[in-house]
This record gives structure tokens, sequence and C-alpha cells, in this order.
């Protein structure tokens, strides 16, 4: 089978949901477009600056604010504070034109039943610019970015609560798509339909990685390393 998912329960599941929340980066569009890598790669020159550090130095305390405090932003505010604006214009100021248009995702998303929402980490503006590039934009209800979330990051349980009250959305008519498996605890503990995004390929070229990636903890209730693909298939199960 050329589709490469993997399910804890049938795709049955999803006939109740009318609520379809995606993550925006490496999530919408595929991890080997690189978009992220260039935010990554901001954030730590930005601390490098910031910090007077060398790239080396400057990248192990990112990636320790990231485990520690969710986003390497919170980690600045909390332990330096800083204030977000500037960060958040400097690492989002990228190259959006190495994303590609997704025919494939726009008819999917379209077809969905009720409404999809974006919910990130990053910014409106930034979430907007990934939308009109893969011709998704006109598919999403409602972007609830990190200004929305108060600059409080998933994984935090206030976070998501803030972002249901918001919407009005009921958690059990609801399904969450993230590249993150620790970002889906939170919505299987409220009663979501979770799915873990994987890079296309890693099953047989990067086991280990899709072990890191937590593929088989008890929240996380799919995995696919094909968006699309695996939309595809939920519609098909629906009719």
């Amino acid at each position: 089978m050329a589709k490469k998912h993997e399910q804890h329960q049938g795709l049955e599941a999803f006939a109740r949901i009318e609520h379809w929340i995606f993550d925006l980066d490496n999530t919408l569009y595929p991890r080997h477009s690189n978009l992220f890598e260039q935010i990554d790669q901001k954030m730590t020159a930005y601390l490098s600056r910031l910090l007077g550090l060398e790239a080396d130095e400057a990248r192990k305390v990112q990636k320790d604010y990231y485990r520690t405090y969710g986003t390497t932003l919170r980690g600045l505010m909390i332990e330096r504070g800083i204030t977000p604006d500037d960060f958040l214009d400097f690492v989002h100021d990228i190259d959006h034109s190495v994303l590609e248009p997704d025919p494939k995702l726009d008819e999917m998303l379209a077809a969905l039943p009720g409404h999809a929402y974006v919910f990130t980490n990053g910014t409106k503006k930034h979430a907007e610019a990934v939308l009109d590039r893969l011709g998704v934009s006109t598919d999403f209800q409602h972007v609830f970015d990190i200004v929305s979330a108060d600059l409080v990051p998933k994984p935090n349980g206030e976070t998501y609560d803030k972002f249901l009250d918001i919407t009005g959305i009921e958690p059990s008519r609801a399904a969450m798509f993230e590249d993150l498996s620790r970002n889906l605890k939170v919505p299987h503990e409220r009663g979501m339909l979770t799915t873990l995004i994987v890079p296309r390929g890693t099953r047989d070229i990067f086991h280990e990685d899709w072990e890191f990636e937590g593929r088989d903890d008890n929240h996380v209730h799919y995995v696919t390393d094909h968006l699309a693909d695996f939309l595809e298939d939920v519609l098909a199960a629906r009719r």
C-alpha cells in the first residue's frame, strides 16, 4: 500500500468530526520544504546577537528554551525578559516562496464537513503567508496564533482552553493534526481525535526518529506521512 498511515482505531471515528484543527509549520506543508528551517536559523541568529554567543552555543540555549518552555520565545521572555515583537518580526521574516501550491490539499480541506482552523505557535502574518503560498487560505474559518494565545504556546493546557473558548468548539466533535506528539496530549485529554504528521519516508529510512516523534504514545490516535492522502482516506471512510 503506497499510502503510509498508522491508526489505533478505525477511520470511521472521524464520522463525528465537525471541527478540523491544524498546526501550521511542518503540518500543512511538508518538512522537507525546509521553510521552518529558515525560522530555526533566524532564532539561532537572534539569540547569538542578543546573548553575545557563538552560533553553536546560541543554538544550545535555543533548544533548551524550546524543550523547557514550549517555544524559544517563551524561554526568552521568562529567562531574559524580552518583549516579543522584535523577535517575532525577525524570525518570521523569511522566504515563503519555497512553498509550492498544493491543489490536492486544497481539495481535501475544502471537502471537509464543518469548519477548519489553524492553531499555531507562530504569528498570524506568517500563517497567512503560508496559506496563501499553499493555495488553501479560503479553506480556514479562523487562525489562532501565538498573539491570540497571549504568547503562551502549545503544549500549555490553558492555550488549548482559550482556543476552545474563542472558537466555541466542542472537543468531542473535533480532530487535531500536529507534527509534534507532545502537542497532541492535551487535545486527547480534552476528547479530540489526534493525528501525528511525520516526515515522508521516515518510516523506511529513519525509523529511530519515528520513535522519537512519539507515534506510539497513547494520546496519538493516527499517524501519517502525507496529510492530503490521509484526509482523502478519511473522507472516503465517511461516505
